[in-house]
């Protein structure tokens, strides 16, 4: 009897396949920071910088030409400024989503530019590492406020008169005692995975319950979900 043929070295496994990279463009009108950070990313394993802008004009066109996965843009540009850019791409429905990548600390432009869907907030003189973070977590769909720009922006949504942001929300149907535990968890920061891992349940039910709650309530994100738990005193619900 002959013996079972032995496989060829190097073909008993197909090739690992390489993970697709995360494609940045940068928009900021400084030329040596914009060089610094396009090296930074590059040295990245899972990034790829696509391309750079120091224009706020030329920004919607790179977006449509290159589509890439992450904007980093400045809100200080000449042309369109940041939050201007932010409003068009919104109202496009671009894929690309935005991180807003700045020096200000204005909490009224965090909070606008949020409403104008931005994705994410750092502040340039973050660690490296955080902006690494960011990106990462943008791109797997998740929304990135670090621990200053989430404090900002509560504080804003609470300075807000609640009569005139109650006549903007329109309850359809009442919150289960779920839903209200699920809006509480928002608008103390918890993320997607986090509530679930809190709660037992799965994510995709975490995002079941989230659209029913967005459908109850009208409001468009998490944002304005934050808000109108504030205002109802929900995010102090389950608080230890």
């Amino acid at each position: 009897m002959q013996p079972p043929p032995q496989p060829e070295l190097g073909n008993s496994q197909p090739p690992p396949t390489r993970q697709a990279r995360i494609r940045i463009l940068i928009a900021d009108d400084h030329p040596i920071f914009r060089d610094g950070l396009r090296r930074l990313l590059s040295a990245q394993e899972d990034f790829e910088v696509v391309g750079e802008t120091g224009d706020g004009n030329e920004i919607l066109r790179l977006v449509n030409e290159l589509e890439p996965d992450i904007l980093l843009l400045d809100l200080r540009l000449p042309g369109l400024d940041g939050l201007t850019v932010l409003q068009r791409l919104q109202a496009a429905r671009r894929k690309t989503r935005a991180i807003v990548l700045t020096a200000s600390e204005d909490k009224n432009e965090f909070v606008q530019a949020m409403k104008f869907g931005c994705a994410g907030v750092v502040l340039k003189q973050s660690p490296t590492e955080l902006l690494y973070k960011s990106i990462r977590k943008v791109h797997a769909g998740e929304v990135w406020l670090d621990s200053y720009t989430t404090a900002a922006v509560m504080r804003e949504f609470a300075a807000v008169p609640s009569g005139s942001y109650e006549r903007r929300v329109r309850m359809r149907a009442p919150l289960s005692q779920r839903e209200q535990e699920i809006v509480a968890l928002v608008a103390q920061g918890y993320k997607n995975k986090e509530i679930a891992e809190k709660m037992f349940i799965s994510e995709q039910t975490v995002k079941n319950h989230l659209h029913n709650i967005f459908d109850k309530l009208g409001v468009a994100d998490r944002l304005e979900l934050a808000l109108y738990a504030i205002h109802r005193g929900l995010h102090e619900l389950g608080r230890e």
